[in-house]
């Protein structure tokens, strides 16, 4: 077997079986990302191979502060073609990575570089997948149909105008953009002049004086109406943990008229509010019959230097070690108890807790919708073969594979669809080892399309796109 030949990660021939004939057609319903979708709208042609690569690929970056690189290579001043020499010097130094695989996957699939990358085949590649991005294939429409991405669902504030998901959407072409609502910011009570001047923002947009609880809530309420009137169909939130205290509707008010005159909350002050307003908005999205994303578990922002110097999403953040459990339980069961528990999918970023999860999300299905509790994909630091084996495993031993709404790239780059492909060939290798091992059925249609399902038609029918 050679390095990323036809049947890489397929190590017998029934996965190579279940992989061709089953998994590699079917197209590609992304339904997390943080894709910009201005430069969908305006189908974005790219300048340079850095452009399309690097820029905002914190995975990348990382990487390359490990190798030693200089941040004037990285998120600094130095030219792209600098930048990508920088990358090109640190690629071999990924070996056993996950951005190894990635990297030269990206390189076959969007401009047939079946060369390694490295400092004696940097310039060539550089030229050569630049001179590709100048031509009409590779702008970023082109990049994804030639992935066969159908869908794309990409991460949007509530005060967002979504004028580029309405200008997309006027357009008659075969791949669908979905915004999703992602309300953090409307959470961040733990800084309260950014959160005013949040609110400030959100009574601009809705046209209103945002002065009370009541009216805070009304404002929200009206940008969650506007998303759905624009086709969102997904809530997102990226938290710690989840948020469940107890809380009245009059400590809520005084909550948040104290922040308002810009006084500091106390800790247990913010648990409160972060607990209702998750209530909040996650009984609209019942209300609405969304699906509502929960990615848990990162230590953010974790390096104050340079977190000052270049903000947040630039790579120091990392695998956190919250207790996960009783206030998952609580959200849960408090929205259960009023029958007003939404589809939902839970992400976790520490494998050690991923037999909670599974476990967890068994405890509210009630039969109504098959798999409508999800233990979500293996996310960010857990995005690799090895991530998301784990994953796989924790959920076929505690909860149902066969019902798993499968991959997602959750990635700012164009560029990184291969993932996609990655995971379907892990996921073909898998069923192919059980049953290799008798432990399945060596019945190649019938495995064949659970295998489709999670890849694609699992997806297709849990989401409500229109």
């Amino acid at each position: 077997m050679h390095f990323l030949d036809d049947n890489f990660l397929l190590q017998n021939g029934i996965a190579e079986a279940l992989f061709h004939d089953f998994a590699k057609p079917l197209p590609i319903i992304d339904y997390h990302n943080h894709l910009p979708p201005d430069q969908v709208a305006d189908n974005r042609s790219f300048d340079n191979l850095t452009q399309a690569w690097l820029y905002g690929d914190h995975y990348k970056w990382r990487a390359m502060r490990a190798n030693g690189i200089s941040e004037h290579f990285i998120t600094g001043t130095a030219s792209d073609k600098e930048k990508f020499f920088k990358w090109a010097e640190t690629v071999p130094y990924t070996v056993r990575n996950p951005l190894y695989h990635w990297t030269h996957l990206e390189l076959q699939r969007y401009f047939g570089i079946k060369e390694l990358l490295g400092p004696s085949t940097a310039e060539r590649i550089y030229e050569q997948a630049s001179d590709q991005l100048a031509m009409p294939s590779h702008r970023v429409q082109g990049l994804l149909a030639g992935m066969g991405v159908e869908v794309i669902c990409t991460t949007d504030d509530p005060i967002d105008s979504l004028a580029h998901h309405r200008r997309f959407a006027e357009e008659d072409r075969p791949l669908r953009m979905y915004p999703a609502f992602r309300p953090d910011k409307a959470m961040h009570l733990d800084d309260p002049p950014l959160f005013n001047a949040y609110v400030d923002r959100l009574g601009e947009v809705t046209n209103r004086s945002i002065q009370t609880f009541k009216e805070y809530l009304e404002a929200l309420k009206s940008r969650h109406d506007f998303f759905a009137d624009h086709g969102c169909c997904i809530s997102d939130h990226g938290l710690p943990h989840l948020f469940a205290a107890d809380y009245t509707e009059k400590e809520l008010q005084n909550i948040f008229a104290r922040t308002r005159r810009g006084e500091n909350p106390s800790e247990i002050d913010i648990t409160k509010f972060k607990s209702a307003m998750l209530v909040y908005f996650a009984e609209w999205d019942y209300e609405k019959g969304w699906v509502q994303q929960y990615h848990v578990g990162a230590f953010r922002n974790t390096n104050a230097r340079k977190f000052r110097e270049l903000g947040p999403d630039t790579g120091w953040d990392s695998i956190g070690d919250y207790r996960q459990g009783e206030a998952l339980v609580k959200f849960l069961n408090r929205l259960d108890n009023g029958n007003k528990l939404a589809k939902t999918i839970i992400y976790n970023l520490n494998a050690s807790d991923n037999d909670l999860f599974a476990a967890m999300t068994g405890n509210f299905n009630d039969g109504a919708i098959a798999g409508k509790i999800q233990f979500g994909s293996a996310w960010w630091f857990h995005d690799q073969l090895d991530g998301m084996t784990k994953q796989m495993n924790s959920l076929s031993n505690i909860g149902l594979i066969s019902r798993f709404i499968g991959m997602l790239t959750d990635s700012r780059s164009f560029l990184s669809f291969p993932r996609h492909e990655y995971f379907r060939r892990l996921l073909c290798r898998l069923f192919a080892e059980d049953m290799q091992q008798g432990l399945i059925p060596n019945d190649i249609p019938w495995i064949g399309s659970i295998v489709q399902d999670i890849c694609y038609g699992n997806a297709k029918r849990y989401f409500p796109f229109k």
